[in-house]
Formats: C-alpha cells, structure tokens, sequence
C-alpha cells in the first residue's frame, strides 16, 4: 500500500513539472517574440514533449492558453484584486481594485501585449483565453459599479450603467499601457492618475470632516 501510495505521488509529480515545463515554455515564448504566431510543435519542442503530450495535458490550444492566462493573473496579484473587492467600503475598493489591477498589468506587461495583439488573429484560442478575461473583468466593473450606487457614492447624474462602461475603459490594459508605456509613468503615477479619474468622473465629493 505505502508502495502504491509513493508511486502516485511520483506520477502525480511528474505530471505537474511536465505541466509547469509546458507553461513556462509558452510564457517565454510569448515574451521572446510577441507579435509572431505560436506554433504547438514549437512548445512542445520547448519544453522537451511530445506534441501530443501537450494536448493530453491541457485538452486542446485553447485550453493551454486559458491555463496560462489564469496562471499569469493569479501570480502577478490577483490575491490582491480580490482582497480590495471585499473591503465593505465601495469607494475603497475602487481604489484598491484600480491599483490591484495596474500591479496585475505592469507585472505581465509583455506578455498582455502578446496575448491582446494575437486575439483578434487566432479568435478560437488565444482570443477565446482574453475573451473569457474581460468577461470576468467587465463582471467586476458592474459589481463595483453597483455597489458605488448602493453606498450613495455614485454622483446623482451617473447611472450604474454609465458607470460600469467609464470604469470599463478605465481599468482596461489598454488605458493602464497608454499611460505606463506611451506617457512614461510609474505603476504607481498610473494606479493614481485612473482612481482620480474614476473618482472625479463617478463619485459624489465627500464632505470634509467637521469639528464636534
């Protein structure tokens, strides 16, 4: 039995570093050459398989491009995004969400390139990946968006609708990248230049504090 046991932790071993071999062989190729059309015989060569042991592993190109997709937003912060979505303050996670999400998209910057370029060029993987993404992403936006109003914080002539599509465009790559990488900023000059933005465009000012 304790036989047993030890050989399916080996099995189960190797399976995870044949796994691990084949994601950080695609993640480096993305970043070597971004704009270049990824071959499956090239991962498989990469990361020492057969091509049919990528297919084994991850079911189809679709689904090893979702499972890099996951993989790269989970370690680049994700834990981070989801602790600002639970903070009870709405404007709080406002803001903490649009820093959570910079983090996420300075971390991955080359590699978001890559993968945001190439969806509209191969729709049914890659694509389908990024797709999958922003569907969650845009599911974020209304959430918050409600909540702001819920919290009387949304400005009275903003509607949830209005604000879920502003907030949108504000926690896009392609805003956080037209400020990181074409104005020059900093994560951080990034992460405060678009929660002033949101902020100024979505929310009522908050009253200054009074003396008792």
């Amino acid at each position: 039995m304790a036989s047993r046991k030890y050989e399916q932790r080996l099995r189960a071993e190797s399976s995870e570093a044949t796994r691990r071999r084949i994601l950080d062989a695609l993640e480096q190729r993305l970043r070597e050459a971004p704009t270049e059309p990824v071959s499956m015989d090239e991962i498989a060569t990469r990361a020492g398989v057969a091509r049919t042991t990528v297919y084994l592993v991850f079911g189809s190109r679709a689904g090893l491009f979702d499972a890099l997709t996951t993989e790269l937003w989970d370690r680049a912060g994700l834990a981070d995004l989801t602790e600002a979505v639970a903070h009870p303050d709405a404007r709080e996670h406002l803001r903490g969400g649009l820093r959570a999400g910079v983090q996420i998209f300075a971390a991955l910057r080359d590699v978001a390139v890559a993968l945001f370029s190439m969806s509209a060029l191969d729709p049914e993987s890659v694509g389908g990946a990024i797709v999958r993404q922003e569907e969650r992403r845009w599911g974020g936006m209304e959430y918050l968006a409600r909540r702001l109003d819920e919290q009387g914080q949304l400005r009275a002539d903003v509607s949830v609708e209005e604000a879920a599509d502003v907030l949108w465009v504000l926690a896009s790559f392609a805003s956080f990248d037209a400020l990181y990488t074409g104005r020059g900023l900093t994560a951080d000059q990034v992460a405060s230049t678009l929660t002033a933005m949101a902020e100024r465009t979505l929310c009522r000012d908050v009253e200054p504090a009074t003396d008792a």
